[in-house]
């Protein structure tokens, strides 16, 4: 692995035109503590994707002091070309959309959420750099680049318009972008679907069901399926490939689901629809659907003990070959017995990584796309040559982080006080140790899937300085089955917070946690189980720190929340009194969990970091909290990102950031702490 990582290190120093990021240095050994710069910088790679032929793969690369460029690499030969580079805009995504073209878009990442609205629009290019095209208009004075003189501007899409993220035909200068219909109010009311030539800028616009927030395409890359949701309702829609018109197949609650709910996942090349559903199972296993019946076959394909299924399908050449799938950590479960005899070439070649395949979608190919990841090393990318069996680095999104130097991580299971079993993530310093400091890492949403099983970057940041680290699956938390998920149901501040302070509980009795010795942090929904965790177990957490955090339940239904979605206003009507609390009928509740109204209770440490532009968690949140909390406690820290939203777009303030928050665990739990 250390052969790998320095070769890794190498053909980023190529991409990145003579920047070549910081490593440690000798005297930088193992007992010391990594540079945050390398957890927290952008990464190198972030994204990586095969053209349909398997010839050519392009990349997002990244490097300290200059933007992140769209590369090509000719595979066979080995050249490498930047086709889009520019010096004051960064390459944000990219598509195939065949052989020979991209589309990408730009955006300025040195600026903060507060400048968003300066959107650089939509390019496209040929993979060797020629016949570069703007097809959306540009927002503001972004900066980007203007191109492409025989497009007229009345062809130009306007600034929102994006990518659609999904992999199209491939065949041809086609390409599916997502327009966002924007309401008279300025809020997204529905998205659009367009068919958008590439060279010319033609467009056709996709008939619409309905006010659909999700597409999605069939094998051939056609749009099949579009979910749209109205007053608290979500319908699934089919396009008949007979006839093109569209029918719905199913309709149900849009937050709490129902018999009828399933999850689209993706089409088969013969046309199978294949979903997710309980189906009288807790946890959501992957079926097929039968549109002959319009119901969902029974006999699932797939069944994940413990997990809710969470998988999208691999295809190659119209053939289904099997689904990447998320349990504890990604894997992939082959259909194909090639793939699978394949799988476990690669696996011997790379026994200390989670090792996922890509394969080129049009044709047969040599090469075969790796993506090599643990729990110690981040994500790496590498080209295998079926033939001769030969394995190629290609880049490391973090290729400065020295596996050697990383905790180790382990999916754990504990019990809650009322005996509901609750997942998590442990993770422990280089070297492992016993009566550590620990810090509970509380994940956001609350209602999503936290962390999975490898590299991350908060978690590992906080390990490489002597903490180990739980990260609670906590009731309410999706992927883990239908009654955990609804056993989190009006239950912010009261049984989830229990799990929470369970779980650090259960890390001391185990060993790895030091009682006297415990702080709890986290954003979103995690900064406002950081506060109710101080205001309900005031001596089991020393300290805490709260980064956008909500600050009291009302206020979401006040105004002062976004959801940057067309889902916003619905989510308070039908979801928020269902899943959170109804604001009249559990007033009193809402107040009892509401840190602003227990702000005196709140005597422990605090640090406290608010985004300027915050649109989900707006900054209102933390200066109510801040003057609430400081009448009473004296020991809270304060800080303001003017620029940024919701968490931290920009390194230099993540830089800042867990500097501060390293000092302040240094002093309350860590080194520095009186014990």
């Amino acid at each position: 692995m250390n052969r790998l990582r320095h070769a890794l290190c190498a053909i980023a120093a190529v991409l990145s035109s003579g920047a070549v990021p910081a490593v440690a240095s000798a005297a930088d050994t193992a007992s010391s503590r990594a540079p945050i710069e390398q957890f927290f910088a952008n990464p190198q790679f972030a994204r990586t994707a095969l053209s349909p032929d398997g010839r050519f793969l392009a990349a997002i690369s990244g490097a300290p002091g200059r933007r992140d460029v769209l590369a090509v690499v000719d595979l066979q030969s080995k050249a490498l070309k930047i086709v889009a580079g520019y010096s004051n805009v960064d390459v944000l995504a990219f598509e195939w959309v065949s052989a020979g073209r991209l589309l990408f878009s730009v955006s300025d990442k040195q600026v903060g959420p507060d400048g968003a609205y300066l959107a650089g629009g939509l390019y496209a290019v040929d993979r060797d750099g020629a016949d570069l095209r703007q097809l959306a208009a540009q927002n503001g004075n972004s900066g980007a680049p203007v191109v492409g003189s025989r497009l007229q501007t009345q062809r130009l899409l306007p600034w929102y318009a994006g990518m659609l993220g999904q992999r199209g035909a491939q065949d041809s200068d086609w390409a599916y972008v997502e327009l966002p219909d924007i309401g008279s109010a300025g809020t997204m009311q529905a998205v659009d679907l367009l068919h958008l030539n590439t060279r010319t800028g033609q467009t056709r616009k996709v008939p619409r069901p309905g006010p659909v927030y999700r597409w999605l395409l069939d094998d051939a890359g056609e749009p099949r399926l579009a979910l749209a949701a109205q007053d608290g309702v979500t319908r699934v829609h089919y396009r008949d490939p007979a006839n093109g018109q569209w029918r719905v197949l199913a309709s149900f609650d849009s937050y709490t689901g129902g018999p009828q709910a399933f999850e689209p996942l993706g089409f088969g090349s013969d046309g199978v629809l294949y979903v997710g559903k309980n189906d009288g199972r807790d946890t959501m296993a992957l079926h097929t659907f039968d549109f002959a019946t319009g119901k969902v076959n029974p006999q699932p394909l797939i069944v994940t003990d413990g997990y809710d299924f969470d998988g999208v399908p691999v295809g190659h050449r119209g053939k289904l070959l099997g689904f990447t799938l998320l349990t504890d950590a990604y894997s992939s479960v082959w259909f194909d017995k090639d793939m699978a005899a394949l799988q476990k070439k690669v696996d011997a070649l790379l026994p200390g990584t989670n090792n996922l395949l890509s394969v080129a979608s049009r044709s047969d190919a040599p090469w075969v796309l790796v993506r090599a990841y643990s729990d110690r090393q981040p994500s790496t990318w590498l080209a295998y040559h079926v033939a001769s069996g030969a394995l190629s680095p290609v880049g490391g999104a973090h290729p400065a982080i020295d596996p050697a130097r990383m905790g180790r991580q382990q999916p754990v299971k504990y019990k809650a006080r009322d005996g509901r079993e609750i997942p998590g993530l442990l993770t422990l310093p280089p070297g492992g140790g016993k009566g550590l400091p620990l810090v509970l890492l509380v994940h956001g949403g609350p209602y999503v899937r936290g962390s999975s099983w490898g590299w991350d970057a908060e978690s590992q940041f906080l390990a490489s300085r002597g903490y180990a680290v739980l990260e609670p699956a906590f009731r309410g938390s999706t992927g883990f089955g239908r009654a955990h998920f609804e056993a989190g149901w009006k239950q912010w501040g009261l049984a989830m917070q229990d799990d929470i302070a369970d779980g650090a509980r259960w890390a001391v009795a185990q060993g790895h946690a030091d009682p006297k010795r415990i702080c709890i942090m986290g954003a979103s929904y995690g900064g406002y189980a950081t506060l109710m965790g101080l205001v309900r177990d005031p001596d089991l957490y020393r300290c805490g720190v709260n980064w956008v955090g909500v600050s009291d339940i009302n206020l979401l239904y006040s105004g002062h929340w976004s959801f940057e979605s067309d889902l916003g206003a619905a989510w308070k009507k039908f979801g928020m009194p269902v899943l959170v609390g109804d604001p009249v009928k559990d007033a009193a509740q809402l107040k009892a969990t509401s840190p602003i109204e227990q702000a005196a209770r709140i005597t422990q440490p605090l640090l406290l970091a608010y985004g300027g532009a915050d649109l989900r968690v707006p900054i209102v949140h933390g200066t109510r909290l801040r003057d609430a909390v400081t009448r009473t406690n004296k020991a809270v820290e304060w800080v303001e990102y003017p620029r940024e939203g919701h968490g931290w777009s920009l390194p230099q303030n993540r830089v800042d950031f867990w500097g501060r928050v390293e000092r302040f665990l240094d002093r309350h739990i860590g080194k520095d702490a009186v014990r």
